[in-house]
């Protein structure tokens, strides 16, 4: 049985390290819902149209079942996804690009999004370095505008 514990420990020790490596967080001074219409009038502002806003917690409810809030928005941009695509098109199960907002147990709204370093390793996208640093400039930029 020892045995076992160890093995699941090891198992489970590089799969939490690279999920901490490839979500960026930073709080939010603002509630989830307020959060993600911030982040839907910065796209807009720029001319981005989100591609569709999920409600968790409402369909949570929806089933009978409870969860803080937590929504997900995906929007993108043809210009930077579509070469990305081009250079492995495994990278378009990532695409359009997504940003979740959630509520703590301790009642705290986080803002997070794979960055697209995380998306560079992953699908070893050689040779687009300065769309995957346009793209984390932007998500920087809106998701900014969307906590603070």
């Amino acid at each position: 049985m020892r045995l076992v514990m160890m093995l699941l420990v090891a198992l489970a020790l590089p799969l939490s390290a690279a999920v901490g490596d490839e979500l960026t967080t930073k709080p939010s001074k603002y509630p989830v819902k307020e959060t993600v219409d911030r982040l839907t009038t910065a796209l807009k502002e720029k001319g981005i149209t989100p591609a569709a806003r999920i409600d968790h917690a409402a369909a949570a409810k929806a089933a009978g079942l409870e969860l803080k809030p937590t929504e997900v928005l995906l929007f993108g941009n043809p210009k930077l996804g579509t070469p990305l695509m081009q250079t492995d098109r495994h990278v378009a199960i990532d695409l359009p690009m997504r940003v979740l907002v959630w509520e703590d147990d301790a009642g705290k709204v986080w803002i997070g999004y794979t960055p697209p370093s995380a998306l560079k390793t992953r699908y070893k996208l050689e040779g687009r370095d300065e769309i995957l640093k346009t793209l984390a400039g932007a998500l920087d930029a809106f998701t900014n505008a969307a906590a603070n």
